[in-house]
């Protein structure tokens, strides 16, 4: 009985390079980063400040960062439900050589939607020590009252 004959296929010349696909792997994640950065961004020099909220019985509380922003810098609006702080840190003039700054400079935006009716008549603002305290009272009808139980 004959056996079968097997046949060598021919070795394929061409070899798998890794350098060669990193390399375009390189190029094409560039290409994608550049485009992304021709992309406006609408909110690059707008900021968030850091806050707190607290909320009593008649009133809202409101502590919002803002090391380095004079008072007249700062707006403050009440809408409805709405509270909106916005102004602007600017940036001030620099006599050395500046090695790092981690602090935003530019305009900023602060806005919450608070679950009552706020009272726009009933508002105390005031700036301190680079904190902005604000009390907004709420709206006579939306304020809890206390019922004791007897």
């Amino acid at each position: 009985m004959a056996l079968p004959v097997r046949r060598r296929r021919s070795p394929d010349l061409t070899r798998w390079d890794p350098v060669t696909d990193v390399d375009r792997l390189r190029s094409q994640i560039e290409t994608l980063f550049d485009r992304a950065a021709d992309l406006p961004d609408p909110l690059a020099d707008v900021f968030v400040p850091l806050a707190d909220v607290e909320e009593t019985d008649d009133a809202y509380v409101i502590e919002i960062e803002l090391p380095g922003v004079d008072q007249k810098d700062i707006d403050v609006s009440v809408s409805g439900r709405r509270l909106l702080v916005t102004g602007e840190r600017k940036e001030r003039e620099r006599v050395g050589l500046l090695r790092r700054r981690t602090r935003r400079v530019g305009e900023f935006r602060f806005e919450i939607v608070l679950p009552d009716d706020l009272d726009p008549d009933d508002v105390d603002a005031h700036l301190d020590q680079g904190v902005l305290t604000m009390r907004v009272g709420k709206e006579a009808a939306e304020r809890r009252r206390r019922i004791e139980v007897k």
